[in-house]
């Protein structure tokens, strides 16, 4: 019997060694159980990546790829194919020449969106394979969204009479009753739904709405740094602010004092959380969200960005039974999201790992997670004390901020726990002399902790526009550079908002306590000689390790310097 192209695809894979003959299995009883595509089982269940089945299509069908990612699409094509038909069968107009149209498709085989579109445009289609994920992303990135539209509409109507009324602007802040009258009408709705929708669309890590004297300001963090986005009238922000309060679940009628809370909405296929911030200033009260986007994170120890010295003392780290090891950075650097990956690097079914946040931002399977809350008792240091007595191997605190946290931390980590937490503090070796003014001693910190991370997030040049530059022989003597190292920078496109970088990738010096630091320590040393023998050991420091990743084309020089700027010195 003549195979099948699905049972033709499953071959190539297992030829390969793409795919395992017991996840196969696994995944055809799924398909037998539940129905569905055997190939969007294999990726659902994480066996296989969508561009392994695209390679494998593409030589099965003899139909060429494409990556959109590296592939400019003249914005008028999109005027061929609207933006719902788009979207419906997961394909985008990539070139037309005379009546030949090519489109690219994750599904080669759907001949009726091949006939729609033939049917739709008039031309002969053609296809070329690429990924779904490529395919949506290239949607967003060239269809008009018409999210002024919206908004636009949405400000006319709120200027409508009676919606809000000249008394209640010369209050700035409207009763908790106008206020619910004003967050049901459909406009506010739609302002906050855009606002939301546009930053996770744009791959924002925060949202600060905020209110000017004559103006409402929406900005959004892209890549760690702040950019402006839409200005609204100010007698909508009241509003706007208490439409968020009544998805986190807060009080709307009060403006006095500042408030947290978190809601979930879905985006698209998956819920996005953000947690929430409101503080009262001069002009009304502010709001900042946090954007917790799953699919934004890596929780891979091996894809964050870390290499070489670095990566393997913190999997020699993780790997150890007992100990301490910490993290350290300023706030939104990518502690917690590289704490999450050690979890998951040394997670097992034989291993019981616990977790003490505030809050708890991604749910891990697998792991018991703890939501601290200080309001009503449940601290840090007492949920620590209650989580000795569940017979932890592995425990993660979220943060270390008093003594008493410390404290316990460092008794768990003497006594066979492994104990991972963060500190806020710039450097490495700066978390010895925080630990230190807490009042630990210092034979304490030598017995328990194992390893010390420092880490920061740059921006990655965009790849799209990408190209090299010459730094000045000077700067390069400065930084103690080759003269024959080259450089890149991104010149600015539409994919990276004309800005040149497009996501971002840690960098990170980690400090394995050897036993010429824990004498230092033990002789309380200053920060920069502990620094210096570290460096004698191996370690790779911040700006090193950047410097390493803008040699490799990843960031910029500039990058780098920013991030790290007031670490001067360098490689002996």
């Amino acid at each position: 019997m003549a195979q099948t192209l699905s049972q033709k695809i499953t071959d190539a894979l297992l030829e390969r060694k793409l795919l395992k003959p017991e996840q196969l299995d696994k995944a055809l009883k799924l398909q037998k159980e539940q129905g569905g595509k055997l190939s969007q089982i294999l990726l659902d269940l994480g066996y296989v990546k969508d561009k392994d089945i695209v390679a494998v299509l593409s030589q099965h069908l003899n139909i060429p790829t494409l990556s959109l990612e590296k592939y400019k699409i003249d914005p008028s094509l999109t005027d061929l194919i609207p933006r719902h038909v788009a979207r419906r069968y997961e394909v985008i107009p990539i070139s037309k020449i005379e009546k030949n149209l090519t489109v690219a498709t994750a599904d080669p085989l759907n001949i009726f969106a091949i006939d729609d579109i033939t049917s739709l445009t008039g031309f002969q289609v053609r296809v070329v394979i690429t990924t779904s994920k490529e395919i949506l992303d290239a949607i967003e990135q060239y269809y008009p969204t018409h999210t002024s539209k919206v908004l636009e509409e949405a400000v006319k109507d709120m200027e409508k009479p009676n919606v809000i009324t000249a008394e209640m602007l010369e209050q700035k802040t409207a009763s908790a009753t106008e206020l619910r009258q004003m967050i049901d009408e459909m406009p506010v709705v739609k302002v906050t739904n855009m606002i939301l929708s546009e930053a996770t669309r744009l791959k924002a890590s925060d949202i600060l709405i905020e209110p000017l004297e004559d103006a409402t300001r929406v900005r959004y963090r892209i890549d760690g740094l702040l950019q402006e986005g839409r200005t609204l009238p100010r007698n909508m922000h009241d509003a706007v602010i208490s439409r968020i309060k009544v998805m986190s679940e807060l009080n709307i009628s009060e403006h006095r004092l500042p408030q947290d809370g978190r809601f979930k909405i879905r985006f698209k296929d998956r819920y996005v959380d953000y947690r929430i911030s409101i503080l009262p200033s001069s002009y009304g009260e502010k709001a900042s969200l946090r954007i917790l986007d799953k699919a934004q994170v890596t929780l891979d120890v091996e894809k964050l960005g870390f290499e070489g010295y670095s990566l393997d003392e913190l999997k020699k780290a993780a790997m150890r039974p007992h100990g301490m090891i910490l993290v350290c950075g300023p706030t939104g650097s990518g502690k917690t999201t590289s704490l999450y990956s050690v979890l998951k690097y040394v997670d097992s079914p034989e291993k019981n790992i616990l977790t003490v946040e505030d809050p708890v931002e991604f749910d891990l399977a697998g792991v018991n997670q703890v939501n601290a809350k200080p309001e009503i008792g449940l601290t840090f240091a007492k949920t620590l004390r209650s989580m000795l007595r569940q017979d932890p191997d592995i425990i993660m605190v979220g943060e270390i901020r008093d003594l008493e946290t410390a404290d316990i931390a460092i008794k768990a980590a003497l006594t066979g726990h492994l104990v991972l937490s963060t500190l806020h503090t710039n450097t490495a070796a700066g978390a010895i002399t925080r630990l230190t003014n807490m009042g630990i001693e210092p034979f304490l910190i030598s017995s328990s902790v194992v390893l010390i991370a420092s880490q920061r997030l740059i921006r990655k040049i965009c790849v799209k526009c990408r190209e090299p530059y010459e730094i000045e022989p000077a700067v390069k003597k400065q930084l103690g550079l080759s003269a024959s190292d080259k450089f890149y920078k991104g010149k600015g496109c539409d994919s990276c908002f004309g800005t040149g970088y497009k996501g971002r990738v840690g960098i990170i010096e980690t400090i394995p306590l050897t036993q010429k630091i824990k004498t230092l320590i033990m002789d309380k040393s200053s920060e920069h000689i502990i620094t210096d023998q570290a460096r004698k050991d191996g370690t790779i420091t911040l700006r090193e390790d950047g410097i390493v990743k803008a040699k490799a084309g990843i960031t910029t020089l500039e990058e780098v310097m920013r991030v790290t700027i007031g670490e001067n010195k360098q490689p002996d």
